[in-house]
């Protein structure tokens, strides 16, 4: 398969992509393989599961650390995810807009929370596997998100220069990770953070759904005269595609190395 670098043309070449929340509807599985886990090692009382979907993008083995519960949590939930695996739909418009992304010769790769293994699988399962060049796990690089490591690694693969590719995700570690390996932060709203939290993390540009991301990818114009970042879009462009001022400007905020998931990815 041709490298990216030799497929694209204009300002974006690559796209780097989140998969829960921003490829998979996966977070009422989660939610509920998290409470079984819980019910299994720690017992009685109510499972903190809000507080669990406060880290998204985290790899699971620092969320039970950061939330003091035991690092066994994370055998069931994995078990337990794998259980209701089947429950997981493809986000709206999923393979439209990843099929003709491919047509206009932009490389894609999803960066994951997940392993890299279950990441293939779920994928596969949602009929997507096909429409990405590479997927990168979290135990396929030394360092989780908000680490650059996973980006990097996906940029590697596909060819292509921090300059020319953007990373889409629905948590602040992605937009930390795309910032530190120099790529351009797309805040994906449709995820599964709450807005103004990710908002507040200061992405580079917000999209309020999957389909936003075409313009960003004309194949001809570079990025920063793609009409979908202009202040005042064309007609019929959504205004939601547009270039991110910081948290000021619009409002007010995996499995790590050793196999372990989480939900978030």
């Amino acid at each position: 398969m041709a490298g990216a670098a030799e497929r694209g043309a204009g300002g974006v070449r690559a796209v780097v992509l989140d998969l829960d929340g921003v490829l998979a509807d996966s977070l009422a599985v989660a939610r509920e393989a998290f409470a079984l886990a819980y019910a299994e090692v720690v017992g009685g009382g109510v499972a903190p599961v809000d507080e669990y979907c406060r880290h998204p993008g985290r790899y699971l083995p620092d969320v039970l650390r950061l939330m003091g519960l035991p690092a066994a949590m994370a055998d069931p939930f994995v078990r337990e995810s794998n259980r209701l695996a089947h429950l997981v739909t493809p986000v709206d418009g999923a393979a439209g807009v990843l099929g003709a992304l491919r047509g206009r010769g932009i490389g894609l790769a999803v960066a994951t929370g997940r392993s890299g293994v279950r990441a293939r699988d779920l994928l596969g399962r949602l009929d997507l596997l096909r429409l990405v060049d590479h997927v990168v796990g979290s135990d396929e690089v030394a360092r989780p998100k908000p680490a650059p490591d996973i980006v990097r690694r996906a940029l590697e693969l596909l060819g292509v220069a921090p300059a020319d590719a953007l990373m889409v995700g629905d948590a602040p570690s992605d937009l930390a990770s795309a910032r530190a390996a120099g790529v351009r932060a797309v805040a994906a709203l449709w995820g599964e953070s709450d807005p103004a939290t990710l908002l507040a993390a200061g992405p580079d540009v917000v999209l309020a759904g999957l389909g936003e991301l075409l313009p960003l990818c004309d194949p001809r114009p570079a990025l920063d005269a793609s009409p979908a970042l202009d202040a005042s879009p064309a007609p019929g462009t959504s205004p939601a595609a547009r270039p991110a001022t910081g948290g000021d400007g619009l409002a007010a905020p995996g499995v790590g190395p050793g196999g372990v998931d989480g939900h978030a990815g």
